[in-house]
């Protein structure tokens, strides 16, 4: 385990992020032509979605984000390449609008990782057999990847959790289980810093449902599930609690009912 940083109240967040708008549920006919139909990229609403949703985090939260981790896929690199620059703009501008707006980045302020668990559920639940790749093998350029970062603050250090993609057509409790023992892995790995997981849908509903025994129906583009839990250091040991899901965010984006009743709410 690492002992660094602690954070002063004691507990540990880690907030759970949906990607931002993409191309292909808002142009359907950009399948048509597109070399990589299941890695679709954000539109330009979805960068500026990604922005403001850092610049909430960075103006509402109450602690900062030490550590950013992100699936490979485009739409996530590019919502977390937004709020990343929200969140380490050496000015923090309220009428900024994407990272086009931020003049000067601080580069001290957190680091960044591509981590393959974090990725999109890989089955024809989410991804069309037809627009899969025929050999069921997603590939991605990790280095062009990380160049979308801002230069030193990707970690090469860190050693991937999941060391390659998940397997095309794993199950809904396959991945159910992958999201929960990566959340866990990562934050018994760095208890005291506060971790942004940016993924997909499916990450985000898994994670808010569990955590708050609840049955979540719809997750908005960038919804964030918020977790926290209270870590303990003591004789050169860390004692962790179990996990709860709070709401410091306002409205989060995330719908859900009780599993005993039919009523809905909007956290």
């Amino acid at each position: 385990m690492e002992t660094a940083k602690s954070n002063p109240d004691g507990y540990q967040n880690i907030l759970m992020m949906r990607h931002g708008d993409r191309i292909d549920k808002i142009d359907p006919l950009w399948l048509d032509t597109a070399a990589r139909p299941w890695d679709p990229p954000l539109v330009q609403d979805g960068m500026v979605r990604a922005f403001r949703t850092g610049q909430r985090v960075r103006s509402q939260i109450q602690f900062p984000i030490h550590r950013v981790f992100v699936s490979p896929f485009i739409r996530c690199i590019q919502t977390a390449s937004e709020v990343i620059a929200a969140l380490s703009a050496v000015d923090f501008d309220p009428n900024a609008t994407s990272s086009k707006d931020v003049t000067s980045i601080d580069k001290s302020k957190l680091k960044v990782s591509i981590e393959f668990g974090l990725s999109e559920m890989l089955n024809s639940i989410s991804i069309k057999p037809e627009i899969a790749p025929k050999d069921g093998k997603f590939d991605f350029m990790i280095s062009d990847l990380e160049a979308m970062f801002p230069d030193g603050m990707v970690d090469h250090s860190v050693d991937p959790v999941y060391k390659e993609m998940p397997q095309w057509e794993e199950t809904v409790e396959g991945c159910t289980d992958r999201f929960l023992n990566l959340i866990k892995t990562l934050a018994d790995k760095y208890p005291s810093e506060n971790l942004l997981l940016v993924t997909h849908g499916e990450g985000v509903r898994t994670t808010f449902a569990t955590f708050k025994g609840v049955d979540v129906y719809d997750v908005e583009y960038c919804a964030c599930a918020e977790l926290r839990r209270q870590v303990l250091s003591q004789d050169g040991s860390t004692k962790a609690g179990d996990f709860e899901v709070i709401i410091s965010l306002g409205q989060c984006g995330i719908k859900y009912r009780s599993l005993s009743t039919t009523d809905q709410t909007s956290a």
